[in-house]
């Protein structure tokens, strides 16, 4: 039984989350708290597997709790997000910080008791993730700005494109990955599981910390070398050849395997339109999404990767891959930008 501890100072939300937790079968709330003052007390009696985490709250706000708690005794933690642009910003903080998944409140009781089933999967999925001790360092000043630098002629193996998926713990590996990919780099796609009002802030805070152009992808884009490319939270990211390079088309069509964006979208456009010249990676996260599109492009002759269990808060997705034989290597998260920059170089070649 998974035991969930409920923080937030909203009675209707500590009633709603309670009741979602009290109807699973596999759930126990292990109890509720209205502060993260009165929550210490309650994690040291009933030592929780799941917290979830408003972030306003009276006497210590959210991420300075989210923060002790994940330099003291790491849990996985389920963010409540408010639909703003602060809530946003605030979001993407705290999975920085070490949160797991967030969801956002809805609008109306309506909506709260229809999302009663997501708020259960994103509970069932932060249950299974590995969290480990952070520290104190604030994660903004980790790495410093950096210009982008300007892809010189013949630098790049030519028609080179690289595509990227990801979901639960996708932030923080994104975040990681991008911070060590200097200049000059092929064009990157990238589908995380996100919903909309959310991607625009990942994509600006992910910028902040890059030497590449970070980006919410926009439909028509064309793709340019040390761009990085954001599918929308809420729609589908595709790529399309456009003369000797590549044009981005945005989808609002149905999701697949339960996501829009989906990884498997993405990647089977890459398998379709750049096909030997295409790097595709499959990053953490629940689920399946991605691995017949990985298994697309290892087919088109692209070379596939996937992210290690070691490594992954959530092996899900990139154990689907692994079994379909669609990665042809298994790459800790530290070993994924020292190997998209071996593979993008003039000389490499896919593998087949």
């Amino acid at each position: 039984m998974i035991r969930v501890l409920v923080i937030d100072d909203s009675a209707v939300m500590r009633g709603f989350l309670g009741r979602v937790v009290a109807a699973q079968p596999d759930m126990v709330l292990a109890g509720v708290a209205s502060d993260p003052v009165l929550a210490i007390d309650r994690i040291r009696r009933e030592a929780p597997d799941v917290v979830t985490l408003d972030v306003e709250m009276p006497r210590m706000n959210g991420l300075d709790f989210l923060r002790r708690l994940m330099a003291m005794r790491p849990l996985p933690v389920v963010m409540v997000s408010s639909l703003t642009q602060h809530g946003a910003e605030t979001t993407m903080r705290a999975l920085e910080l070490g949160a797991v998944d967030f969801f956002p409140k809805p609008a109306s009781f309506e909506g709260l008791e229809a999302a009663g089933t997501e708020v259960a999967e994103k509970i069932r999925a932060a249950a299974q993730a590995r969290v480990g001790r952070r520290g104190w360092a604030p994660m903004d000043s980790a790495y410093a700005p950096l210009e982008p630098a300007a892809a010189a002629p013949g630098s790049l193996r030519p028609g080179a494109i690289v595509g990227i998926g990801a979901s639960t713990g996708g932030v923080e590996a994104l975040r990681r990955i991008l911070a060590e990919l200097p200049g000059p780099m092929p064009p990157m796609v990238v589908a995380q599981h996100m919903l909309p009002g959310f991607s625009q802030a990942f994509a600006r805070r992910l910028d902040a910390i890059s030497p590449l152009d970070v980006r919410e992808a926009q439909d028509g884009d064309v793709a340019q070398p040390n761009g990085v490319y954001i599918a929308p939270g809420g729609r589908h990211l595709v790529v399309e050849r456009r003369g000797g390079g590549y044009r981005l088309r945005l989808s609002e069509d149905a999701p697949v395997n339960r996501h829009r964006p989906s990884v498997d979208v993405l990647f089977r456009s890459l398998a379709d339109c750049a096909g030997p010249v295409a790097i595709g990676v499959l990053l953490t996260g629940m689920g399946s999404d991605g691995a017949e599109g990985l298994l697309a492009m290892r087919l088109r002759g692209a070379l596939t990767l996937a992210q290690d269990e070691a490594s992954s808060v959530v092996f899900g997705m990139p154990r689907q891959a692994i079994v379909a034989g669609a990665a042809q290597e298994v790459v800790g998260l530290d070993e994924v930008a020292p190997r998209l920059r071996a593979a993008v170089a003039p000389a490499s070649v896919g593998k087949g």
